[in-house]
Order: C-alpha cells, then structure tokens, then sequence
C-alpha cells in the first residue's frame, strides 16, 4: 500500500516535470511555425493591442499534455476518453484560430469535445445533495449535466484568456490544486492528469507572461479548459463526496465570477453573449491604472487564496468521522478569512477605486453607453 502511494506520487512529480519541459522546449518552435504561417494576433474590440505575436501556443500545450498522458497514464477506459476529447478541443480552438467560426460552429465543436469522455463512462454519476445524503443520477440526466459543466469551463479559460500570462498562470494554480485533492482521493490517474497541466501551464508561461512571445490562442485556452472540467468529473467517478464538485469550483472561482459577471453585463445591455468586449476583470484592473504585469499577478493570487481555502477544507476537515476539532476549524476559518479578504479587496479595487478616478469612471460610462 506504501509503495503503491509512494509511486503515485512519483508519477505525479514526472508527468509535471514531463510536460514543463516539452511545453518549455517546443513552443519556441510552435511561435516560428506560426509566424512562417502568418498565424499572428489579430487585434479585435477587447483584445490585446499587440501585432506580430504568433497565437498557436495551444499547440506546445497538446504535446505537452499528450506525450506525458501516454507515458504514465494507463491511457483505457475513462481517461482514454479524457484525452480524445482534449485533441477534439485543441482541434476546434486551432481551426478557430485559423479561420474564426461563428459562434455557433465553435460551440457546437466543444459541445462535440465535451460529449468524448461521455462515451467512455465520464460522466456525473451520483451527486451529494446536503441534508438528504448521496443520489444516483440516470445517465440521461448525468450526461447532459456533464456535456454542460465542461464546455462551461471551456469559455470561461477562453474568457479569462485576456492578459499575458492569466489564463496559463490560473490553470497552473488550478491543476496543482485539483492533483494535490485528487491524489489525497486515491485518483492517481486524474491526480497524474492535473499535474501534467500544471507543469504544461508552468512550462508555457516562461514564454507567455509579459511581454508575451506567444499567446495559447483558443486552441491552448478550450484545451485546458476541457481537461481541467474532465479531472473534475473523474473525481466524481468513485466518490460522490461533495468536497469532489465544491473544492473545484472554488478554486475555479475567478474565471467563473468573470464569465458570471460579464455574460450579465452583455445580456443586460442587450449584446450576444459571445461578441468579445472590455468588461472582464482584467481589463478593469488595466482602467483603474493596474500594469498588465501587476493585474495578473493580482488574480493570480486571487486565485491562490480561493485555492488554499480549498486545500485546507479538504486536509483540515473541522467535523471528521464524527468528531469536532478546534484545530482545524481554526485553520479553516484562517483560510477562508484570507480568500474572503482578498475578495473584498478585488471588490473595493474594481468598484470603490474606480469611483475615485474621474478618468476611469468616464471610460467605463462611455463603455457601457457604447
């Protein structure tokens, strides 16, 4: 039992150490082959003002994925699904970045993704309702919830993906935490996926933080989206204990209070909901006089807070077994005050600030009056 835990743990340390090096070394390769392909940024309303900077690093991050998933992955049954849904999601974010789908094509190619793993048995099996226990879900309810979850966590990373750095930066903090719950579960082999995207996102980001090389483009973005909401699911497979659905949508917590926020603001002024614009969070940081620099590291640590909390509800139960302990109620009331804190303080920055700098308050009226 010891050896097999310990080399769980050493598979784990591998494949993150496998897919930041591939990442590292490939994507300055993937940038020169995006270039020769004039496949560059294209500045659209809401998007980064910056020509020439190639955009297929989703590319780097397949290979990064993929290669470590073959080596240490017992690539049947459920996570063979996994990661043929991940090349799916890669495909349709690439052709997305070539020839820019309508929205409709785009989402019917995620929804398409998001059903893969489906087949393979990936899907929410059973949900713990508080007060009333465990419920098994039939699969027609279970399936159309898991299709739904996934591509949701696809636009959101797509979404976030706005500042160098932030979208690669979050899913690092995110596949760290989801390895670090997952392995404590006994999932080895989904504990062995999310650190393959941490050390992928690791490996990406000495190229893509500012001033960014190259952007992972809605190939990279819809592909860790995908895998982050399939290691989810898996944690759901063999236990329907509510640290499994509660603890990852914690930690998701920034790009699904951005999405939230911004998907409210289009349909209250009357815009699609999938036409690009400047109401994220990161472009508020940037209104109020944030550095692209500073705005990520920011909700970088937004997130590690929101992720911590996450950890210590998971590692310091205060009601466990049957029993209370003071301990760790203590630490995690300490947890959950830091996140709730640094919370308020995002809130105070983007809304209190904001109403303190006549310059930043003219541009937003003049955005939501556009």
């Amino acid at each position: 039992m010891v050896w097999r835990q310990l080399t769980d743990h050493l598979e784990v340390l591998y494949g993150a150490a496998a897919a930041l090096t591939i990442v590292l070394v490939l994507t300055p390769a993937v940038g020169r082959s995006a270039r020769y392909l004039r496949l560059v940024d294209r500045p659209q309303e809401g998007e980064r003002n910056r020509a020439a900077i190639p955009r297929l690093g989703g590319v780097a991050l397949f290979l990064g994925i993929l290669v470590p998933s073959l080596a240490f992955l017992p690539l049947g049954g459920d996570l063979r699904g996994v990661v043929l849904g991940a090349a799916v999601a890669t495909t349709v974010g690439a052709i997305d970045d070539f020839r820019h789908l309508h929205w409709w094509q785009k989402l019917g190619g995620q929804a398409f993704a998001a059903a893969i793993p489906t087949w393979f048995g990936v899907y929410v099996h059973a949900f713990t309702f508080p007060v009333v226990g465990i419920h098994q879900l039939p699969s027609w309810v279970g399936v159309p919830i898991t299709v739904v979850a996934i591509v949701a966590v696809m636009n959101m990373v797509n979404f976030l993906d706005g500042l160098d750095g932030l979208a690669a930066g979050v899913c690092a903090i995110s596949g760290f935490t989801f390895a670090v719950i997952e392995l404590s579960l006994g999932r080895a082999g989904a504990a062995v996926l999310a650190a393959i995207v941490c050390g992928a996102c690791l490996g990406f980001l000495h190229h893509n933080f500012y001033p960014a090389r190259i952007f992972m483009g809605d190939s990279g973005a819809l592909l860790l989206g995908f895998t982050l909401a399939a290691v989810s699911v898996q944690g759901l497979l063999k236990t329907a204990a509510l640290a499994t659905l509660v603890l990852p949508l914690l930690v998701l917590a920034v790009p699904v209070l951005d999405t939230s926020f911004v998907v409210a603001k289009r349909l209250r002024s009357g815009q699609p909901i999938y036409v690009a614009d400047a109401r994220h969070l990161h472009h508020r940081f940037m209104r109020i006089g944030f550095s692209e620099r500073r705005a990520v590291v920011y909700l970088w640590t937004w997130c590690a807070t929101l992720a911590i909390a996450a950890l210590s509800t998971r590692f310091a139960p205060p009601h466990h077994h049957g029993d209370w302990s003071l301990t760790n109620a203590a630490i995690d009331t300490a947890a959950g005050l830091v996140a709730i804190a640094f919370s308020l303080y995002v809130v105070y920055l983007l809304e209190i600030v904001k109403l303190a700098r006549p310059s930043a308050r003219r541009r937003d009226a003049a955005r939501n009056a556009a």
